[in-house]
């Protein structure tokens, strides 16, 4: 239901530029990264490909069916990622694909050394006091959706990579690093997220979540949350962002929007009162959070659904 974050059209290889008509390669080298833009021309089952390094991928335009991983295959469209470990085989279908139809996707393959000075920079500079996390890029939710800043970052990385520019290399740099940690915490979120059911509590992440999951159709403060978080107002808030990318409010919006999908899934809800029991005291701001998270009013994506 979600409007996906699809990328910039990266323009089509020329009919004389052409190597093959499935997973033609565009290579370009940069110090630390290569981006590899493949395009395919017409149907084709079971296409291999492997990287020596990680690789995050992320589709322009067509469809593919991806064999990943000895999960179950799922169809993968613009405005989806897939994140995949080095020498990892992924098997690929092409079932649409034609010269009128192509399909096309960016593959930006990262050095293990830079990957690993990555989350270094994070334990040297994300961590505070007592609260040490073990940030590391993990590939349990390898398949997802993209936001505005993932979005954001790929395109300009594509462009920066594609370009002349002898600075390039630096800009890649800079952009390769946040989309890294950006994709690390979202991670870390899921990851916090699974453990507050089968956990205790026992630090202050878990805590905090937990408490806003608890007091989600209430008023929540962020004042209180800063207070359950023995940290000062702008500590909390530079401690929650680093942790996972956003801000305590964004957090907490993107939690109701969740809980008022499943509200307005039955039909004896309105919007008002779908609201109210969100934790919205205006009406209006719901609808414009709702919409900007999905795409479309709360209303309208209840005429959806039911």
């Amino acid at each position: 239901m979600q409007v996906k974050n699809h990328l910039n059209h990266v323009a089509l290889s020329s009919s004389r530029e052409l190597q093959t008509l499935v997973e033609n390669r565009r290579i370009f080298n940069l110090k630390n990264c290569e981006l590899n833009i493949f395009e395919s021309y017409e149907q084709a089952q079971h296409v291999p490909l492997t990287f020596h390094d990680l690789v995050i991928t992320s589709m322009v335009r067509g469809h593919k069916v991806m064999h990943l991983m000895d999960q179950p295959s799922f169809h993968y469209l613009p405005g989806e990622t897939v994140i995949v470990p080095p020498h990892e085989t992924m098997i690929i279908d092409f079932p649409e694909a034609s010269l009128d139809n192509p399909t096309q996707c960016i593959a930006l393959a990262v050095d293990d050394a830079y990957l690993k000075d990555t989350i270094e920079y994070l334990h040297s500079y994300y961590n505070i006091g007592e609260d040490r996390t073990n940030w590391q890029l993990t590939f349990n939710k390898y398949h997802f959706e993209n936001d505005d800043d993932i979005t954001a970052l790929i395109n300009k990385l594509i462009s920066v990579c594609s370009s002349g520019d002898k600075a390039k290399n630096i800009y890649a740099d800079l952009h390769l690093k946040e989309l890294l940690i950006r994709l690390i915490q979202s991670q870390h979120l899921e990851q916090a997220h699974s453990s507050l059911h089968s956990s205790n509590n026992q630090n202050r992440m878990q805590y905090v979540l937990h408490y806003i999951q608890e007091h989600l159709t209430e008023k929540i403060a962020v004042d209180a949350l800063s207070r359950k978080a023995y940290l000062s107002r702008n500590l909390f808030f530079k401690w929650f962002r680093e942790q996972f990318g956003i801000t305590p409010l964004e957090y907490i919006n993107k939690e109701r929007v969740k809980l008022a999908k499943q509200l307005l899934s039955q039909p004896s809800q309105n919007v008002n009162t779908v609201s109210k029991q969100c934790g919205f005291s205006d009406v209006n701001y719901f609808v414009r959070v709702f919409k900007q998270a999905e795409g479309i009013t709360p209303k309208a994506y209840q005429s959806c659904i039911i």
